[in-house]
């Protein structure tokens, strides 16, 4: 049975269940017990956690919602783009080391008026992502664009995280999405 390791921030974590279940008896998906949060956290970690939790065969992984966050005062982004697609590279360069197969999921949105990030630097975040791993061999999920299908009925109240039915959905993406490697 093949080894899936999901990385990344809230939005892995809500998903998480879902995909395990679904996903039983077909693969052992195997996370962090802990949030992704930033890029620079997931490169400190992204080692320890394969250490932990054995090598992967696959793996899916996200960051960006804690890098394009503003905290006021603060007026810039918390990790600055070249930052992050720096982290990004040497994260995905740690990852091919273990020969897995590496899909990499878009930061999803948030709503318009959601306080310290706005949609249009995540896209600006997800398109150089994009620019920089697609080149490197690595699979782009875009769940950024299934969340925007339907952002009034995937998003929760906080205008940032999702709900029971976006998470549904996402797992069903991410499994629709991991499929074709098991």
């Amino acid at each position: 049975m093949k080894r899936i390791l999901l990385l990344g921030d809230s939005i892995r974590e809500g998903y998480e269940p879902y995909v395990r279940e679904r996903l039983a008896g077909l693969a052992e998906v195997v996370a962090p017990g802990e949030n992704g949060r930033f890029s620079f956290y997931t490169l400190w970690g992204v080692n320890l956690w394969m250490k932990e939790l054995g090598t992967p065969d696959i793996v899916h992984w996200n960051n960006g919602l804690w890098d394009v966050h503003h905290e006021a005062p603060m007026v810039e982004t918390l990790t600055p783009i070249t930052d992050y697609v720096n982290n990004l590279k040497r994260i995905a360069h740690e990852l091919q080391r273990t020969d897995a197969h590496i899909v990499f999921a878009t930061t999803t949105p948030v709503h318009p008026e959601s306080e310290g990030r706005s949609n249009e630097e995540i896209d600006a975040y997800n398109q150089a992502a994009m620019e920089a791993l697609v080149p490197m061999g690595i699979t782009i999920h875009d769940l950024n664009a299934r969340v925007k299908e339907d952002l009034s009925g995937y998003l929760s109240d906080d205008h940032l995280h999702l709900n029971e039915e976006g998470y549904r959905m996402c797992a069903d993406s991410v499994v629709g999405m991991l499929g074709r490697y098991l």
